[in-house]
């Protein structure tokens, strides 16, 4: 009698979480949160079909990439968002500063 081994499967999304935390590394601003919230949220869905049945599907190492990649992401671009707006506060108070002195 054979033993017919069940086909194994890529995990669904694990090209798109991927490129997603790539794009969340390169971009700036909210672009890049924005990419790196759905790939990490993408990451999450592919991460428990492979933890309900792992020997079902295979890409698991790339898919987690991707997570960790999403999650840098996120985590720059919310620190690049921040900077901004202190910026543009600072820059307003010394402006309006300015223009108060002026009177």
């Amino acid at each position: 009698m054979e033993i017919i081994e069940p086909r194994r499967q890529q995990l669904p999304n694990t090209t798109t979480v991927l490129v997603l935390g790539i794009l969340s590394l390169v971009l700036n601003g909210l672009i890049g949160l924005i990419l790196g919230i759905i790939g990490a949220s993408l990451a999450s869905r592919g991460m428990t079909l492979y933890n309900e049945n792992p020997d079902a599907y295979f890409g698991y190492g790339q898919l987690n990439a991707g997570r960790v990649m999403s999650i840098i992401g996120i985590v720059k671009n919310v620190v690049c968002v921040i900077a901004v707006i202190v910026m543009l506060s600072l820059f307003g108070t010394a402006m309006f500063a300015a223009i108060a002195s002026s009177f």
